[in-house]
């Protein structure tokens, strides 16, 4: 009797150009997919993606706009990256985006319109990362000397701070609510000096600035001891302590750093296009789609520029599709799907597929007649 089955094993060291080609065909899948979805509605999917095309990239302002869209994406993708890069599963990047907003735009507030923007301008952004690192660790020090799941406690912390962000500015008479907006509630402007310098259209320098923490990033993660004790921790917990390297001051560390990075996310985002701690311009799953782009990405801190960029455009295509009569919600639909078949993907780089050959057959055989 010979039976017919596929077999699933390790693939060993995956080639540059299957990584690179991974990635590419998930999105290419995640096209193919949505527009199938998109005929079954009615719409045409070569014109809705020229459409969105046409919103990202087809002018000079549309440049601007997906460029201030990517912006926060780089930084919450990071933190994503920085994080899994060490299996610690992150997923709170949203609360920590917003926890650094309220305390950027608090200390742009508190310095008040006096203050030189050389010294205004890093405070706010440095009290974003102080912000993120602060929300980050309300699940990273349980996470450490209790065990905790990390997983849900960064989860359910984004609605707390969901929620924070709202009562803040809708609920109460807080410092962050602009005074004069009796009727229509908004966050308080932050003054000018604390505001991120424009250079073209809408876009500011955040973009750069966004660029350099990144490059950061990737220098500390990968020239430095530090991220090389890091990456031992990620491969093996057993190996490091085995090496005296301490497991649960660097588990703290990483937490703690992703944590920031979103939080940076936030004051830049504060100090950039928002100029307030407003809850309309800020909720807006900045930090959940950070965890996208770091699985498109393959956790590849430099990667995560593009990647951003094109979730970027993704984002600033939205609006543009209602003028065709297409619900944004195409484009989280696109997001998901791309998700799912860059860890689809990843599978496909760890493992490959084969059939069995007649040595497999007949070994197979002789199991089932014995």
């Amino acid at each position: 009797m010979t039976t017919r089955r596929f077999i699933v094993e390790p693939r060993g060291l995956a080639s540059n150009r299957l990584k690179l080609l991974v990635p590419l065909g998930s999105i290419f899948a995640a096209l193919v997919v949505s527009g199938i979805f998109l005929l079954l509605t009615g719409e045409n999917p070569f014109a809705v993606y020229g459409q969105m095309v046409d919103a990202s990239f087809g002018s000079s302002r549309s440049v601007a706009e997906t460029l201030i869209s990517a912006t926060p994406l780089i930084l919450t993708g990071v933190a994503a990256a920085i994080a899994f890069k060490m299996q610690v599963w992150n997923i709170g990047g949203e609360g920590q985006f917003l926890m650094g907003a309220v305390f950027a735009a608090g200390v742009a507030i508190w310095l008040g319109d006096g203050t030189p923007a050389a010294i205004i301008l890093p405070a706010v952004i440095l009290a974003g990362g102080v912000g993120g690192a602060f929300w980050a660790s309300v699940s990273a020090v349980p996470r450490v000397y209790l065990g905790t799941n990390e997983i849900i406690t960064t989860l359910m912390l984004n609605f707390i701070a969901i929620n924070f962000v709202n009562f803040l500015i809708f609920g109460s008479n807080s410092p962050w609510r602009d005074p004069e907006a009796s009727a229509f509630p908004s966050g308080r402007p932050i003054p000018e000096s604390a505001r991120l310098a424009e250079f073209f259209q809408r876009l500011d320098v955040g973009i750069f600035i966004a660029i350099l923490l990144t490059i950061v990033a990737w220098y500390l993660m990968s020239k430095t001891r530090w991220g090389f004790a890091v990456r031992i921790v990620g491969d093996s917990t057993t190996t490091a302590r085995y090496a005296g390297i301490g497991v649960s001051r660097k588990i703290l560390g990483v937490f703690l750093l992703s944590g920031a990075y979103a939080g940076f996310a936030g004051g830049l985002f504060v100090s950039g296009p928002v100029g307030a701690l407003d809850p309309r311009s800020l909720i807006l799953g900045l930090g959940f789609t950070g965890i996208i782009v770091a699985a498109l990405a393959r956790l590849n801190l430099i990667a995560v520029i593009p990647v951003a960029i094109l979730l970027g455009a993704l984002n600033n295509s939205g609006p543009a599709l209602q003028s065709i009569g297409v619900p944004t919600a195409t484009v989280t639909m696109l997001q998901g799907a791309i998700l799912l078949f860059a860890v689809a993907g990843e599978f496909f780089i760890a493992n490959r597929i084969r059939r069995p050959d007649k040595v497999d057959d007949l070994a197979a055989d002789a199991g089932v007649t014995a």
